[in-house]
């Protein structure tokens, strides 16, 4: 029987609640207690940044403790000390003391701090590894409705003068975190990896763990920059409310309300979905989504209900950009490595949230209390995109669809393809090259299966594009020996054979051109004296295939050499497809182009039995074999 998520559910909706319980009525209370303007926005980013400091500073410890004590342990020993904190916040409202109410919000942070990656890591013991998307979806819906419902009943609190009420609210939420938390059942995985303690060491130590997964920074970097813009919005939103659309304090929280409501049901809605469509492949469009609803927050003037539908959408957008990257953290790190990746995720995210205290009352104060959303809106803009150019699972799903825009691709083969993809088989890909953008199509074509290419060093140098795209793939360089006839060239060429069998001995994918340039006639391959493919093939390491791929029209392409002397300059040809692309393109019919894919395995093996000369000839004729249209 599996276990069931609800008691961690519980146990983290009564703490979330509690958290913005206690900060949203403690941001109103110490406002309240100041009379400068200029002032209250230093106080808010002060209340903010004491919940997320300690984050910074003790996530190591967090990691450390996971090492010690089971996970339930610590979410128990979390949930007791949460009781003598609420009775130094209550001393600071009775003795009116904004120094000691911040205090006991600093105490809730580091509290909260200690438990956070135990309880997260706690959603693979609960569910496994396919119940992630859907632990994550509820997990995260019930913190944004700990959020919703802390910052409105704290807003309401506020309000009311009733001491009973505020301080019966403060134990009340704590006890019954306490109890959710003794009815946890998991089957725990051990953590006996020992990390350094001390923060800086920790987070460098860590990033470099996490460099050894592909694009795994990208995604910590990408989800904190969310919680960034989480923790500007809702800083924004308390002042703006009050001082922009002149609500009260009930009026700023059901505003809040709109903005919380969103996030919940997008990432319950995105966990159910996630099971079954890549959506973080829709990075880029709810990235612009939200920029766009940002500025139009901003640009456009608009009564508080108008402002408060639009906040509610934009939250719902934030909710599907958000959920795919938490889930794609417990996807991709296995085993007890998690408990320190997410410690180390709390440390970016929340360092990302100390900024955004740091930024939003540097904004407001030169910009005024609505500038914020302008920043939001430029922030969304760009970093969706840097992702996308980032990761190589979502840079090829934005790829495929780009691509299916301009070209109809009609793949023969797809059976070799879903059998690979079936057994995880290493393969060795042998394409030909048509024209520059063929490389693309093929890579977007293999997207299940990771290919490392070989591709002539210059492009690691033309701009800014190009080398993060074959970075993002694990490109190797290689030297252009038409231009680079020294014998360092030379010994430089003689070498990729051995890195080709390397990575392929390392179970990785290795994808190469055999004739090293894109075609200078029309739909004719010429490898012409090239050795790699020749040598790679004489000489296979066991169980890897060896996959053919024939590519037939993008000769008379502006990425061909058609009436060229010289293979098409990537920059300029790059910005000319861009804007026919969204001025052209809409308006013609798309391009066809044929691939077949094959298994050639058993060929090559024969062919490599006869000279090198013999072996080329051999794959040219197989790559300029006559096919008739369609396949």
């Amino acid at each position: 029987m599996k276990n069931s998520f609800s008691p961690l559910f519980l146990t983290n909706f009564f703490g979330t609640l509690n958290d913005n319980f206690l900060k949203t009525l403690a941001s109103f209370t110490v406002i309240g207690w100041i009379s400068d303007e200029r002032v209250k926005s230093i106080a808010m980013g002060v209340t903010a940044g004491a919940l997320v400091l300690p984050y910074i500073l003790c996530s190591p410890l967090a990691d450390r403790l996971t090492v010690l004590w089971s996970k339930r342990k610590i979410v128990r020993i979390a949930k007791w000390a949460e009781l003598p904190i609420m009775a130094v916040a209550i001393a600071g409202f009775i003795f009116k003391s904004p120094w000691l109410v911040i205090g006991s919000v600093l105490l809730m942070g580091l509290q909260s701090s200690l438990y956070s990656p135990a309880k997260y890591a706690l959603i693979r013991d609960i569910g496994g590894v396919e119940r992630i998307s859907t632990g994550m979806g509820g997990m995260e819906g019930v913190s944004f409705l700990g959020v919703l419902m802390g910052t409105v009943a704290g807003s309401i609190v506020s309000d009311i003068e009733s001491e009973i009420l505020r301080y019966g609210c403060l134990i009340g939420f704590a006890a019954l975190g306490l109890i959710a938390s003794y009815t946890i059942r998991a089957k725990e995985e051990l953590n006996r990896s020992l990390h350094a303690v001390n923060p800086l060491r920790y987070m460098r130590r860590v990033y470099r763990m996490a460099n050894r997964y592909d694009g795994l920074n990208a995604v910590i970097f990408t989800l904190s920059t969310f919680w960034w813009g989480a923790a500007m919005l809702q800083m924004g939103l308390l002042v703006y409310g009050k001082t922009g659309l002149g609500l009260s304090a009930i009026g700023t929280g059901s505003l809040l309300c709109a903005a919380a409501v969103g996030i919940v049901l997008g990432q319950v809605i995105a966990g159910f979905i996630d099971k079954k469509r890549f959506l973080l492949g829709t990075t880029l469009l709810t990235g612009w989504i939200a920029a766009a609803l940002l500025a139009v927050l901003y640009f456009v003037p608009m009564s508080p209900i108008c402002f408060a539908v639009i906040l509610g959408v934009l939250a719902f957008d934030l909710g599907f950009f958000k959920l795919p990257f938490d889930a794609e953290i417990q996807k991709v790190v296995k085993g007890p490595k998690l408990n320190t990746i997410l410690s180390y995720f709390n440390q970016v995210s929340f360092l990302f949230m100390l900024v955004a205290s740091g930024c939003y009352a540097l904004v407001s104060w030169a910009f005024g209390p609505k500038a914020f959303l302008f920043l939001l809106a430029i922030v969304f803009l760009i970093v969706p995109f840097l992702f996308v150019f980032s990761y190589r699972s979502v840079l090829l799903c934005v790829g495929r669809w780009v691509f299916a825009r301009r070209y109809n691709v009609m793949v023969d083969g797809l059976d070799v393809l879903k059998d690979i993809e079936a057994k995880g088989s290493t393969v060795l890909v042998l394409p030909n090259h048509p024209a520059m953008v063929d490389p693309m199509l093929v890579a977007v074509t293999f997207c299940k299966t990771p290919l490392k290419p070989l591709s002539d060093e210059s492009f690691f140098r033309a701009g800014i594009v190009a080398p993060r795209v074959l970075k993002t793939l694990g490109a190797v360089p290689v030297p252009d020996l038409r231009k680079n006839r020294s014998r360092a060239g030379a010994s430089i060429a003689r070498g990729l054979g051995d890195i080709v069998k390397a990575t392929i001995n390392d179970g990785g994918n290795v994808i190469f051109y055999p004739s090293g340039h894109i075609q200078t006639e029309c739909e004719r391959e010429d490898i012409g004296t090239r050795q790699l493919a020749y040598n790679i093939c004489s000489d296979l390491p066991n169980n890897i295939r060896v996959i053919g791929v024939r590519t037939r029209g993008l000769w008379g392409s502006i990425w061909s050499r058609k009436n060229r002397a010289a293979s098409p300059a990537f920059v300029p040809t790059f910005i000319k497809s861009v804007l026919l692309w969204f001025f052209w393109s809409p308006f013609v019919r798309r391009r066809k182009v044929r691939m077949h894919i094959e298994d050639v395995t058993s060929l090559v093996v024969e062919w490599s039995k006869l000279s090198r000369l013999e072996f080329n000839a051999k794959l040219n004729n197989w790559y300029n074999v006559d096919e008739k249209e369609g396949v």
